[in-house]
């Protein structure tokens, strides 16, 4: 059997001395699995997201990613893992001195793949998330939006296995953010396990996808 993209087991995290920020966390998310985060601001969904990632340990508890026991595996393994996953956060780490294309496509370069066998695919994709007309740009001339859909992209490019995304629509337009979460459900029905952080309770009402709520330290699930 396949296991599941993330296990959580009784997670708990605090910072310093302070009270636990999340507790007892108990989930898992299912392979080629489309589920939204939400729950108010301050409520820990980018702490969450971060876990996932492997970026922060937990204070305590059992986290599990694509099967492997994350307490028990060696840096090069780690990662590996994290090369399965990818990542739109809301700093959005563009390079300053490569154009939205170069960055985008960076990824596909430090994977040492030659550009004839992705540019057109990179094109294709600046097209769909709005940014044909962008991409020989540096990330300074960009606005907040446009940064935003850059970073979209450059997570896409690589078809990571997880894709974990926080409020990936915050900074674009209503017709705008339909369009990308069609793209964020095409990716999905290629196989991507996809985690969308956000309050936009429109957007979430576009999918029939599980919802993560987060609330008080704890998570409920609904659906």
């Amino acid at each position: 059997m396949v296991p599941p993209a993330v296990q959580f087991e009784n997670v708990g995290i605090r910072y310093g001395m302070g009270p636990e920020v999340l507790r007892d966390l108990s989930f898992s998310i299912p392979p080629n699995s489309f589920q939204f985060l939400t729950g108010p601001s301050g409520a820990g969904k980018t702490t969450l997201l971060r876990l996932i990632l492997l970026s922060i340990k937990p204070t305590r508890g059992l986290i599990s990613v694509f099967g492997k026991d994350v307490s028990r595996i060696s840096n090069d393994e780690l990662t590996d893992v994290r090369r399965k996953m990818g990542v739109v956060f809301q700093e959005f780490r563009l390079l300053d001195h490569l154009t939205t294309y170069e960055n985008v496509s960076l990824p596909l370069r430090v994977q040492g793949k030659d550009e004839a066998s992705y540019r057109n695919e990179v094109v294709e994709l600046l097209h769909w998330v709005g940014l044909g007309d962008r991409m020989h740009v540096l990330p300074p001339v960009l606005s907040g939006g446009e940064k935003q859909r850059a970073a979209i992209a450059r997570a896409l490019i690589v078809r990571p296995a997880m894709l974990l995304a926080d409020e990936p629509t915050g900074n674009v337009d209503p017709s705008l953010a339909r369009r990308l979460l069609r793209l964020f459900v095409e990716l999905n029905r290629q196989g991507t396990s996809i985690v969308i952080a956000t309050h936009d309770l429109g957007l979430m009402d576009l999918v029939d996808a599980r919802r993560l709520v987060l609330g008080d330290g704890y998570l409920h699930i609904d659906g």
